[in-house]
């Protein structure tokens, strides 16, 4: 499982039948992500709604 599957921005194309990635960056940024060393992307942001939650608990 890569850290895509778990991504906020990840959404489903009925159209297609596939998931893309929804972040608005433009091409510099798409070649800054796919250059950089970073072995995590920047734009991530995790899509469990739940985290906050049990956190609490």
């Amino acid at each position: 499982m890569s850290l895509c599957d778990t991504c906020a921005y990840l959404e489903y194309d009925e159209e297609d039948e596939d998931y893309y990635c929804s972040v608005d960056m433009d091409e510099d940024d798409y070649g800054r992500v796919v250059s950089s060393g970073h072995q995590t992307c920047v734009y991530y942001r995790d899509g469990d709604e739940y985290l906050v939650v049990r956190h609490q608990m």
